[in-house]
């Protein structure tokens, strides 16, 4: 049994169709252009294997199918942007024992204008003979669809699974990988609940366990076909406000992974997060690319109403800044880390200011040497300021080039700071202010009693000249 809202008049269901097919809708993966409606063209893959003979209640499975179908296109040919299409399968070859066609399927009415009449007559002719080629039938619908660039939706109504040891799952998936067609739907005639789940995976499924049931779903999927749906992202704060905004999102396909919508978040002019015609034939995966991202997974978008969806994003700056530093200095970079996590959230040029997610954080300067900064903890709307001492540069000039080192004097300890050029007796370091020890040998004496040893102290913004 399916379970849904109550459900428009065909008349009724009509007129709203047609109006929400006058509003911009986006196409696959993009926001549709501003004023352009959206094509949407509608492929009916019919199931007109031996099985559809069963009587179901008072009448043939395939009776029932002619007339439910039948009955929808009343609500759908006067729609001036929807094109509509009829794939049948089963119809051609007669199945025996140990004999089945796997080709038996064919375009019967391909995409045009006012094809509705085709269709009706074409589904009065067909007569169910043959097997059940769901999967070779879904790939060649790919070609049925002139072009991926408009709504490309598939309706399949079958009373059976896959008999031809093909994988119409698969081949469903790889069909919205490419972006041939939207995720389809399936509408399951009298299908025991076991064999259900092999018609799941194909798409959004339906089941119909009665011929009323079968007519309530087939409208349940032309409203979700095509209903004007709306969709508000509320970015929330760490006190529940939906303030955050200017953050780039996306909108993944949670199934196959493909981006679907990326937009950069917006508040309209009423100050309010701005309205999306999102497609609600996905189940979404909702990235906000803050840093790191804020992500909500499995988000069902309910067709025909105004959807809306809360994604805790809340941010704070952090303000990085070298005491003193001159315009001209080239930044050292802040590596900057999840507290915990050795992971490399971003690397921060000093004396600058970045959005980050509220959390505690671990600051690493590359400076020489090394600064770290740990447990900076980002709130909410507020600015966090670090900041280190300016450099200073130091000369090392030796008489002879030759292997060595500067150290941090920690104590009693010698903390390894730089190695020496030894090819060069001349070097140049800008060095964090402190207290150092330069050790080196020239390079052509075989004697340790050659080491020269020499202690100084570096001050910020200031240039130190140190001849061994």
């Amino acid at each position: 049994m399916i379970a849904v809202r109550p459900l428009l008049p065909l008349p009724v269901l009509a007129a709203v169709l047609a109006a929400s097919l006058a509003m911009p809708k986006p196409s696959f993966g993009q926001q549709a252009q501003q004023g352009k409606p959206q094509l949407t063209r509608i492929l009916f893959v019919l199931d007109a294997s031996n099985s559809m003979n069963a009587f179901w209640g008072n009448e043939p499975r395939i009776t029932v199918a002619r007339r439910v179908l039948t009955e929808s296109l009343k609500s759908l040919e006067p729609l001036a942007n929807v094109e509509l299409a009829l794939r049948v399968y089963g119809h051609q070859t007669r199945i025996e024992p140990g004999k089945q066609d796997c080709d038996d399927t064919k375009l019967e009415v391909p995409f045009g204008k006012n094809t509705a009449q085709a269709i009706r007559n074409k589904m009065n002719e067909v007569r169910c003979l043959g097997t059940t080629p769901i999967a070779r039938s879904l790939e060649k619908a790919a070609g049925d669809f002139p072009d991926s660039k408009s709504r490309n939706v598939i309706i399949l109504i079958t009373d059976g699974i896959e008999a031809c040891d093909e994988d119409p799952c698969a081949v469903s998936r790889a069909l919205q990988a490419k972006g041939i067609i939207l995720k389809p739907f399936v509408i399951g005639i009298g299908i025991d609940e076991a064999s259900q789940y092999n018609l799941k995976c194909v798409g959004n499924y339906f089941d119909a366990d009665t011929p009323e049931n079968f007519d309530r779903a087939m409208r349940v999927v032309v409203e979700q076909a095509l209903s004007n749906t709306t969709t508000q992202l509320l970015l929330l704060t760490d006190d529940s406000k939906p303030t955050e905004t200017d953050v780039p999102v996306t909108f993944y396909d949670q199934r196959t992974g493909t981006a679907r919508y990326n937009f950069v978040h917006t508040m309209n002019l009423r100050g309010v997060p701005d309205t999306l015609n999102i497609d609600p034939v996905y189940t979404y995966r909702i990235v906000a690319h803050t840093v790191p991202p804020s992500v909500k997974e499995n988000v069902a978008i309910e067709p025909g109403r105004n959807n809306i969806i809360a994604l805790v994003a809340g941010q704070g700056t952090l303000e990085l800044r070298t005491e003193g530093a001159v315009t001209a200095e080239i930044p050292a970079i802040c590596i900057v880390r999840r507290k915990g996590e050795g992971t490399t959230l971003n690397a921060q040029p000093m004396n600058t200011s970045q959005l980050y997610r509220t959390g505690t954080y671990d600051l690493e300067v590359l400076t020489l040497p090394r600064v770290l900064v740990p447990d900076v903890v980002i709130r909410q709307g507020q600015t966090t300021p670090v900041g280190i001492p300016r450099s200073g540069v130091v000369n090392i000039i030796a008489a002879k080039a030759g292997p060595g080192g500067i150290f941090l004097k920690r104590g009693n300890e010698l903390e390894w700071v730089v190695d020496l050029d030894p090819r060069q007796p001349r070097n140049q370091f800008k060095l964090q202010p402190g207290d150092y020890r330069v050790i080196q040998r020239p390079a052509d004496a075989r004697e340790t009693a050659f080491s020269v040893v020499k202690d100084f102290t570096v001050i910020g913004g200031r240039m130190t000249n140190i001849d061994l």
